[in-house]
């Protein structure tokens, strides 16, 4: 399992090119960049080959100021599909194969069966052309006390879409911190959407710092993950308590909790 840096959040301070040298530097081949709308992919691009990095996953655009996510959001499906337009350019410039397409919170007063509705034939629509780029869909369950309001905040709900959409570019993006945030069983509810967990990202739930791996909860997934051939990356999106460098001392726990995946 490889390690991504979230340049979103990691190296605060720094421009966006002085961020990726320093994650190579820090030894990253992979990082995600949650908005990268600010470049034209073209000049992303370029970016990224210069510091040899793989971009692995960016968000659709968010909306609005404010909001967080279109693809729920009845009256918006033009909304939604510039954005998802926008995310599908970013990929094919810089070769990246994810797309975190964000659900929305839905505006007070909607029916909760019309945003569902919504999004599953969003959803399907967005499914055949990400297929057709190559790109796979991921959908994140965001915890309640950060994201108030999302439309959904369990990763049980997220599998249930899923299914509901049924098709093999739409897939789970399945985070500890926000998992632990809302007081689930980081393992059992793991193991309940395993296999449709296509990326995964970390942090410490107290202040979304540095992730703990010798945390037993964090272990025990992260063997889970490997245990049952999980190969893709995990997301480094959580924000440093200091300097991003010296505080990535925490990848030698992460190396000993897999290490000890064999010990009885």
């Amino acid at each position: 399992m490889k390690l991504a840096a979230n340049l979103s959040l990691l190296y605060p301070g720094l421009p966006l090119a002085q961020r990726m040298a320093a994650a190579a530097r820090d030894g990253f081949a992979g990082v995600e960049i949650l908005f990268p709308y600010d470049l034209a992919p073209r000049e992303l691009a370029a970016m990224l080959r210069d510091h040899g990095l793989q971009l692995v996953l960016v968000n659709t655009p968010p909306g609005q100021p404010g909001e967080k996510g279109l693809a729920c959001l009845p009256g918006r499906e033009a909304d939604f599909g510039e954005a998802l337009q926008r995310a599908l350019q970013v990929c094919e410039a810089t070769q990246c194969g994810m797309i975190h397409t964000m659900a929305g919170v839905p505006p007070a007063g909607t029916a909760p069966g019309a945003c569902r509705a919504t999004l599953i034939d969003n959803l399907r629509k967005a499914a055949a052309l990400a297929s057709q780029a190559g790109v796979t869909l991921t959908l994140e369950a965001l915890n309640r006390a950060d994201v108030p309001g999302y439309f959904y905040n369990r990763p049980d709900q997220v599998a249930d879409i899923i299914a509901t959409v049924g098709h093999n570019a739409v897939r789970l993006q399945f985070d500890l911190y926000h998992t632990q945030r809302e007081g689930l069983d980081l393992n059992a509810t793991l193991a309940g959407v395993l296999p449709l967990v296509r990326h995964v990202q970390f942090a410490s739930p107290a202040g979304r710092h540095e992730p703990d791996p010798a945390d037993p909860a964090v272990a025990r997934a992260l063997r889970t993950l490997a245990s049952h051939g999980y190969a893709g990356w995990i997301g480094c999106e959580y924000i440093p308590a200091g300097d991003t460098s010296a505080g990535l001392a925490w990848r030698q726990a992460y190396q000993a909790a897999l290490a000890a995946e064999d010990t009885p």
